[in-house]
């Protein structure tokens, strides 16, 4: 993999915008990034970490912000779902990182107006625990 040549602090830097870009409605790689980074620069576990974290949570805030402005219509008030989310809240959001539900509790926790800091620490949470369970993959080969 030394062809590849990439430097820790380029990589770092392509983690975060990489992880920021896997949180909104774009595709992304942020998980296999990571592990190619970490296999590269084993070293840089806790940067790496912080910074995929950073990046995935600030995206995930970006989409409950858009749901934060999205308007009150009656109709959405009848969702089947919808009780769920107010049900359980912003810990609802440790769920943030999972593919297709993870955008739309995001932007549901915004429309349904749950406070911003806890959506975003419950969030992070998440997105933490699965960046560091690929991160712990990277020591087993």
């Amino acid at each position: 993999m030394e062809w590849l040549n990439v430097t820790a602090e380029s990589g770092l830097w392509g983690l975060l915008l990489t992880s920021f870009l896997s949180a909104t409605v774009l595709p992304g790689g942020s998980e296999a990034l990571l592990w190619g980074f970490l296999k590269l620069h084993p070293g840089e576990v806790a940067p790496a970490l912080a910074l995929t974290t950073l990046g995935n949570t600030a995206g995930g805030m970006t989409s409950w912000w858009c749901g934060r402005f999205l308007p009150r219509w009656q109709r959405l008030e009848k969702l089947p779902h919808k009780d769920k989310l107010e049900k359980w809240g912003s810990p609802a959001l440790l769920l943030a990182w999972a593919p297709l539900i993870g955008d739309a509790l995001c932007v549901a926790a915004g429309w349904l107006r749950l406070h911003w800091l806890p959506c975003c620490l419950f969030m992070a949470a998440g997105k933490f625990a699965r960046y560091w369970l690929v991160a712990q993959s990277t020591l087993l080969n």
